[in-house]
């Protein structure tokens, strides 16, 4: 088979030609099947006249058409013609076309020669079509055309754009063994390894290019072109500085298309000067020229001079196009600067621009950063009409947009929509991007549990997904979010065995605060110590940790190495730093840092730093100089800060400071069910019933529901939930006699149960009763059933822990023999041996 049989068999005028003759003896003269002898002779001067649209000036030049007597030169006339034709089809990109016409220059009998296959082959290749190429390429061999080298460069070309690398590679070595091999055949090759970002194979060509030490293959402009974006995506920056000096040597960066690929080199090697030099000294410029260094500044986050590149382009009239546009929105949505990105998104689409794959995941990106639901579903329906509908669309772009969806509807809390579009996609064509959306979006905005689910969903799936240090990172945040210590170990294990945690800073990261949020604070400071790079988060994670967990002296320890370490101190960095100080019981430690960094380290303290402060004094029993620094504070006092105050006053049952922030909190519009629920506490503690009963009543005409108390305990195989009075679980007759006869022995120690945590106005023996109850002590004593002797029990509340339950706690840990480790919402407690790691401060 010649030509692949899906080709028409025989064409019509305008499929022919593509466009419309005016002289249907031009047409019939290209369509006869009869000899040469007995053909029609036309005038074909005028003939060319009328159809100057076809051939234009090339065929007037070549003069009037006057069949000759020699057979040889009529038919090479006659290919030079279908030669133009092909040519014109394919420069035109109507690459089918060009196919067809070859097919019917073959049916008519006309022998193509060695200037016909270089453009059927390129036509073969930007189709993609293996099939048609290697039917082509059997009739070169038949032909004899092998072994011409403009042939034998168009089928280098086109095995690499088919992907058939080793086939271009073995047709290359061929030519250069004949020694026919010209500096195209070296570009070509060069070409199929930069398609498939071959980049160490690329630069081993132009170095043995190079070597060759021949005039006639010195490398052009096409080969710098080649080779340079391999420097680029390497981020070999060195060498593609001696690649810059052997531009300027042979003048070849005056090339606009040298000068633009160097640009871009140095851009995505991210030494944006030396890319802004070589910009700013290129006499010709276009609009790829502007885009490198724009897409360049944006991808490093250097964004005020990409968008002051941006209004440069707009000064200068310079013509806009999909990746100047993209390059700005994606900037916008990396900051998290969703609205400026949907703007520049309008402001495309009124300019006429079409927006292509990066324009929309750039945009749903920038939905996602603000959650922006109704202008996600808009770009959504876009994408559905322009893109989704459309006959042979490109189904690798149309699954990055569908993944960007995904990821866009879960960072909206939509997280049944973006399961439904998980779903619909089928279980092969699932690539490791849309596994990680759905992990990250249920591990950050769902429910934790279905993304550890779905993890392990992904790691038997029969396709064979391997996860990507993304999706174990978001795993990793999941397993925080649980406190699942023992999932977050066996991840750990996996991420040793695939190899990521030496050469990714961020998954060791995630790894510190994992362990830091599942109660093993010294795991998470071997991870630290066995780092080989450290950035900033790796510090404050492991702060956080260490303040989380009651012990600030050692966070403080940290802090002081990363200031002698040279690393830049911010406002994040003292907001850790206050943290761990309030959690501690750092009074003086905190008001020294918290009044000294502006003047020592250049932070001015933010409304979020004095919320820190407040929780310090207020934890300290300082409410009056709480009020006080809040009437001194620059700016007006945020909800952060009013809540701070709330939550003081809980502790310390100061009522008026209680209602005054309530009464903030509502004029800043920040009520919630924890603001009504620490409000009703401080009522009941107060015993002012009817005060609760109004604030419950307020909650259930505004709507807000107070989420119900949980706590979970791991045990040996599973991890078992508990809700206040949860009679549910198979053990439950064990856990409650248990749970009477520890009462009962602590009480002879000198516990009294604190029955204002029995939040309703019934008696004390009735309260004594609730109190029991608790959610966090059903959980402990399901942990002393099924815990060996000596194995710490592990217990994660989703409120915070009860006071008479901290207190029940101390004492039955002098009792047992296990450590209880309690994370709640506000820290952790370590309880063993009758003394809390909180020291009252919680």
């Amino acid at each position: 088979m010649l030509v692949p049989s899906s080709l028409p068999p025989k064409l019509s005028d305008s499929a022919l030609l593509h466009f419309r003759f005016k002289s249907r003896s031009f047409f019939a003269f290209f369509s006869s099947s009869t000899p040469l002898s007995r053909a029609a002779t036309p005038s074909f001067t005028n003939l060319l006249k009328q159809c100057k649209s076809c051939i234009k000036a090339k065929l007037v030049v070549s003069g009037s058409f006057s069949p000759s007597a020699d057979p040889t030169t009529w038919s090479s006339q006659v290919v030079f013609w279908w030669n133009n034709l092909i040519k014109r089809s394919v420069i035109l990109r109507h690459h089918e076309s060009a196919l067809a016409l070859f097919r019917e220059m073959l049916r008519l009998g006309w022998d193509p020669d060695g200037y016909t296959y270089p453009y059927v082959l390129k036509a073969c290749g930007e189709l993609q079509s293996l099939l048609c190429g290697e039917s082509v390429h059997s009739l070169i061999l038949a032909s004899g055309l092998d072994s011409n080298v403009f042939v034998c460069n168009g089928l280098i070309a086109m095995y690499g754009k088919c992907g058939l690398l080793g086939h271009a590679r073995q047709l290359f070595d061929e030519t250069v063994v004949r020694g026919t091999a010209d500096v195209i055949s070296w570009n070509s090759i060069a070409a199929a390894y930069v398609q498939k970002d071959e980049d160490n194979k690329v630069l081993e060509l132009f170095d043995s290019m190079v070597s060759l030490n021949s005039f006639e293959l010195r490398p052009d402009a096409v080969s710098l072109v080649n080779v340079l974006p391999a420097c680029g995506s390497s981020g070999a920056w060195k060498r593609g500085k001696q690649l810059h000096g052997y531009a300027i040597r042979r003048c070849l960066h005056e090339d606009v298309f040298v000068g633009n690929a160097i640009v871009d080199m140095y851009a995505k090697c991210k030494r944006l000067d030396d890319a802004n030099k070589v910009f700013e000294l290129m006499e010709v410029k276009d609009v790829v020229s502007w885009n490198a260094l724009v897409t360049g500044y944006s991808q490093i986050g250097r964004f005020d001079e990409a968008l002051g590149l941006f209004e440069r382009m707009r000064e200068e009239e310079i013509d806009l196009n999909v990746v100047t546009w993209s390059a700005v929105i994606s900037g916008y949505a990396q900051r998290d600067l969703g609205c400026e990105a949907l703007n520049i998104f309008k402001e495309m689409r009124l300019s006429g621009a079409e927006p292509n794959v990066i324009t929309l995941v750039s945009v749903l990106s920038g939905c996602a950063a603000i959650g922006a639901l109704r202008q996600g579903k808009e770009t959504h329906c876009y994408a559905i009409k322009r893109m989704f509908s459309l006959e042979g669309s490109n189904a690798e772009e149309d699954l990055m947009v569908i993944n960007a969806l995904i990821d866009m509807y879960a960072k909206c809390k939509e997280m049944k929509i973006a399961q439904a579009m998980f779903d619909d996609i089928d279980r092969r064509d699932r690539n490791v991007v849309t596994w990680t959306v759905m992990i990250g979006g249920y591990a950050q905005h769902g429910d934790a549990n279905d993304a550890l689910e779905l993890f392990s969903a992904m790691l038997k799936d029969e396709y064979s997904v391997i996860p990507n240090a993304f999706t174990i990172s978001c795993a990793l945040v999941a397993c925080a979010r649980l406190s699942s210590l023992r999932i977050g170990r066996q991840i750990h294990a996996y991420v040793l065995r695939q190899g990521y945690e030496p050469t990714l800073v961020f998954v060791a990261n995630c790894l510190i605060d994992m362990y830091a949020k599942s109660g093993d604070v010294d795991a998470a400071r071997l991870v630290f110590d066995n780092m080989s790079q450290r950035n900033t988060v790796s510090w404050t994670s492991l702060m956080t940790g260490y303040g989380m967990h009651g012990r600030g002296e050692e966070a403080l320890q940290v802090f002081n190495v990363m200031r002698g370490a040279g690393l830049p101190i911010d406002g994040v960095t003292f907001l850790v730093v206050l943290y761990a100080c309030s959690h501690s019981g750092m009074v003086d430690q905190g008001m020294n840092y918290f009044n000294n960094m502006k003047e020592d380290f250049g932070v001015v303290p933010g409304a979020e730093h004095y919320a820190c402060m407040i929780d310090i004094l207020g934890r300290a029993g300082r409410l009056d100089e709480a009020m006080k620094l809040i009437e001194r504070m620059p700016v007006e006092p945020t909800s952060v800060v009013w809540v701070a105050l709330l939550s003081a006053c809980r502790v310390h049952k100061n009522v008026d400071l209680a209602e005054l922030a309530a009464a903030k909190l509502s004029e800043l519009g920040s009520e919630n069910d924890g603001t009504y629920t620490l409000l009703s506490n401080i009522y009941a503690n107060a015993k002012r019933w009817k005060d609760v009963a109004r604030v419950r009543s307020l909650m259930k005409h505004s709507g807000i529901r107070k989420r119900p108390g949980c706590s979970w305990v791991q045990g040996k195989k599973e991890t078992v939930t508990f809700f206040v009075g949860d009679r549910s679980h198979p053990m439950s007759e064990k856990i409650y006699d248990l749970l009477e006869d520890l009462i009962h022995r602590i009480k002879a120690m000198g516990y009294i149960p604190e029955t204002s945590f029995a939040l309703h106005d019934v008696d004390d023996e009735e309260k004594g009763d609730l109190l029991v109850e608790h959610s966090e002590k059903l959980a402990l004593a399901y942990g002393i059933l099924t815990s060996a002797p000596g194995v710490p029990i592990r217990i994660t509340k989703n409120l915070r822990v009860c006071g008479d339950c901290h207190t029940a706690m101390t004492y039955i840990s002098k009792i047992i023999e296990h450590e209880i480790i309690l994370r709640d919402s506000s820290r952790f407690h370590h309880i063993k041996n009758g003394s809390c790691s909180c020291r009252g401060f919680w």
